[in-house]
């Protein structure tokens, strides 16, 4: 028996439910079910207790919440390995201690903000209170240069969570940005250790931040960024966006090889940089090209100005849409 199984009870049940009912129904102790309600009561939620009635669910929290990431995740495999905190660094930097410590695949953690949150090519992640900040760990057991699909897959992966949850299906910006009316919703930044001895990945980590209940955004962003709740309109649940992500990612990783093609094939689908004129970026040069399509690895495929092709990978370069189109 665990908070969540309580929780769920407190959530069923159309009256006040007694100490001892709980403790029948779930096979524990009158004293376990009450240090359930107390760690309920810890993480916010408001538990009202009438002498002779029982307990009763008054109000969830409007935050994060391990309990209700736990039961929304019912039997799945990595239900206890969500590790949620208020505050943290970077997720990724978290759950790199905990993968080099030895935790599990689907080890996830999940913040209400990052103080140093980080972005591609070493930029900054805006990581205020509002927005869900996720990072999973996952062991492929394969080379790195077998993992080049992998920051693709897991883009796929967050429009699948976003959609499930909300309804909307967004887009995706080659290499990995989801994005709602053209417009950055959820940044992704996968991080690799390789055991030398094998030149085989140790871990992977993939962190996602997601613009979930911002209503605002620094003015250098607020033309190029969004947020679910600003699309939608209204306030989305973060916890069961947090719990959508992790079956999400659990799918992912048992289709990353068996199911690639499928899985790349859904990515080239929601693409659209393809079929748009860009600008390729490498260190201090820049080169204009026509996107014509999406390679096997979620490479992109490209068609210079003077006829020859050529595939980018996202390792290499930035690619720049051209007309306006959001970084």
């Amino acid at each position: 028996m665990t908070k969540h199984d309580v929780l769920s009870l407190l959530r069923a049940a159309a009256a006040p439910v007694s100490g001892e009912q709980m403790s029948k129904a779930l096979g524990v102790s009158r004293a376990a079910v009450h240090k359930a309600v107390g760690q309920l009561r810890g993480e916010g939620y408001t538990i009202e207790a009438a002498t002779n009635r029982g307990y009763r669910l008054l109000a969830e929290p409007d935050r994060l919440s391990g309990a209700r990431i736990g039961q929304a995740l019912a039997e799945h495999p990595w239900r206890e390995r969500m590790v949620v905190l208020q505050s943290v660094d970077s997720t990724n930097n978290y759950a790199k201690n905990l993968a080099a410590a030895g935790a599990p695949e689907g080890t996830c953690v999940i913040a209400e903000r990052q103080t140093a949150g980080r972005g591609r090519r070493g930029r900054s992640f805006v990581s205020e209170e509002g927005g869900l900040y996720f990072s999973c760990i996952l062991r492929p057991r394969a080379a790195p240069q077998e993992l080049l699909h992998l920051t693709a897959l897991t883009a796929v992966a967050v429009s699948d969570a976003i959609e499930a949850v909300t309804g909307m299906q967004p887009q995706i910006k080659w290499p990995n940005d989801p994005v709602l009316s053209g417009k950055k919703v959820c940044g992704i930044l996968t991080e690799l250790s390789v055991v030398a001895e094998s030149n085989e990945a140790e871990y992977v980590v993939a962190g996602i931040g997601i613009n979930c209940n911002q209503l605002g955004f620094p003015p250098e962003l607020s033309g190029i960024a969004t947020s679910l709740r600003a699309e939608t309109g209204k306030p989305v649940d973060r916890s069961a966006l947090a719990a959508a992500l992790a079956r999400s990612l659990e799918r992912m990783g048992r289709a990353l090889f068996e199911e690639k093609a499928a899985w790349i094939a859904r990515f080239r689908e929601r693409c659209v940089t393809v079929g748009k004129d860009v600008v390729i970026l490498r260190g201090d040069t820049s080169s204009p090209a026509y996107a014509a399509g999406v390679g096997p690895d979620a490479e992109l495929l490209v068609v210079y100005p003077d006829g020859t092709s050529g595939a980018v990978s996202s390792g290499e370069v930035s690619v720049r849409g051209m007309y306006g189109y959001a970084e």
